[in-house]
């Protein structure tokens, strides 16, 4: 799928980001889901990403029943 580049310039659309596909009354809506990169916040730097996804798979695997 090509999405035009003014487009993917306003919604800030990346090479190879991944988007939710919607079904609405009115056609498909697509929604840029946000990067895990960008979800760092003050603690960016401070632990790679390969750690962090080590750590949240080990709490993910605890809570379950």
């Amino acid at each position: 799928m090509t999405i035009p580049v003014e487009h993917r310039r306003k919604y800030k659309i990346r090479e190879g980001m991944k988007l939710r596909v919607m079904d609405t009354p009115n056609g498909l809506l697509l929604k840029p889901l946000t990067p895990i990169e960008d979800l760092a916040g003050v603690d960016a730097g401070k632990i790679s990403l390969d750690q962090m996804r080590k750590r949240l798979d080990e709490m993910r695997s605890k809570d379950r029943y």
